[in-house]
């Protein structure tokens, strides 16, 4: 199986940055990250010293491990300086968001009703879903900049959009391909991963780092989620949530008993072209931050844990052990006929599916047309799996969801 490196070309600014690193002794040197340091300057920067409680204890302990950490994933410079701008980012959002919640203590009261959750494997639609669906004016998805940026600081002006534009884009900046696997915008919905960065237990860390030990804590993963929704929403007009990550395939349980009343859109796909491209698609956000991205490992993990799920949640659902509240939308029909299937959906759901929905779900598609950055190709094969084998053991997913086969 190839390398990263043998895979991609790094961009002559960025071979250029982490190669200075060098000259001061490497870039831990260049782009210190240590904890405490950190911890100072975010009390520093917002005049604030409490952290807050979001039900998520445990917070700064996840924290410290991820900083940890660091010493034995062999950042390289740009890695550095995007990881240390995601934990000064995040400690800082604790900080403005605890002094949120002391102004307003009703923020706690806040009800999270039925949210509208997409879920299911990458590159099985799910982005491109979650998109659609977002075009609802009765759903409100998190976007971008208030995901990054919930509150704004005592006495700063409103850059909120600014910076996170300067975020979500510096991405494709560093290596010009991830355009074509996600686009990332200031202004478009962002998933539950993203919002749940502050908490330092949930899955963003051990996505993006290959952290020694880390495990996803998914009390304070999905308390942290909950707090943050009824700070969002909080003071302003209702709207369901709209809310999407492929990790929540793996946790239902926990989103269950969180949300019970949430509806789950869970997309399907064929997994031999689902499977590796959620591996091709972790390693980039590795390969953005360090030179040595395990992908063996990367194969092993992740096969275990999607695959493990597909089957178990084709299991529980026929059994009956999870709520009677998923639609399925079908990656194959979603292409083919994109309004029909979203209509479906919304009867399922027994929501309304308004003719102006449909009519900005055309413009959009029009505006965004498959492949627009990019084509994604790969094959099994090309990241370490077997198109024969992956079917064979999917096949209780295959076989529950009747999932179409590609070629």
């Amino acid at each position: 199986m190839k390398s990263m490196a043998e895979r991609y070309v790094r961009p002559e600014w960025v071979r250029r940055i982490n190669a200075m690193a060098g000259s001061v002794g490497g870039a831990e040197r260049l782009i210190p990250i240590e904890a405490d340091a950190l911890l100072e300057l975010a009390v520093a920067s917002t005049g604030s010293d409490d952290f807050g409680d979001f039900d998520d204890t445990g917070w700064e302990t996840g924290f410290r491990k991820i900083v940890e950490g660091l010493a034995e994933t062999d950042l390289h410079a740009v890695g550095r300086l995007i990881t240390r701008q995601e934990l000064l980012r995040s400690l800082r959002t604790r900080l403005l968001l605890a002094r949120l919640w002391k102004q307003h203590p009703d923020i706690r009261k806040e009800r999270v009703s039925a949210p509208v959750i997409v879920t299911g494997p990458a590159r099985s639609g799910t982005s491109i879903l979650f998109e659609l669906l977002w075009l609802d004016p009765a759903l409100r998805g998190p976007t971008a900049w208030e995901a990054l940026h919930p509150v704004v600081a005592e006495g700063e002006a409103d850059e909120r959009l600014a910076w996170s534009e300067c975020e979500q884009e510096f991405w494709a900046d560093v290596q010009p391909e991830v355009a074509a696997i996600h686009e990332l915008r200031s202004d478009l919905p962002v998933e539950c991963v993203t919002l749940t960065t502050p908490c330092f237990q949930g899955p963003h860390w051990p996505m993006s780092l290959q952290v020694p030990g880390f495990e996803v804590n998914l009390d304070a993963f999905y308390g942290y989620h909950r707090c943050l929704l009824q700070a969002l929403q909080y003071g302003r007009p209702d709207q369901q949530w709209l809310l999407k990550t492929p990790a929540h395939l793996m946790t239902l349980p926990e989103l269950f008993a969180t949300y019970p009343d949430a509806w789950v859109v869970q997309t399907h796909r064929d997994p031999a072209k689902t499977m590796p491209s959620t591996v091709s698609t972790t390693a980039m956000v590795q390969w953005l931050r360090s030179d040595h991205v395990d992908l063996s490992m990367l194969c092993t993990i992740i096969n275990l844990g999607f695959g493990a799920a597909l089957n178990s949640v084709a299991e529980q659902r026929h059994s009956g052990a999870l709520p009677k509240r998923f639609v399925d939308v079908h990656f194959t029909q979603l292409l083919r006929k994109p309004v029909d299937t979203l209509r479906a959906a919304y009867e399922a759901m027994g929501r309304e599916f308004g003719d102006e929905h449909a009519e900005r779900i055309t413009k959009y598609l029009a505006e965004k047309p498959r492949g627009k950055f990019g084509v994604h190709k790969y094959t099994p094969e090309e990241w370490g799996f077997e198109t024969a084998q992956l079917r064979e053991q999917q096949a209780t997913y295959i076989r529950h969801f009747g999932v179409e086969l590609e070629s």
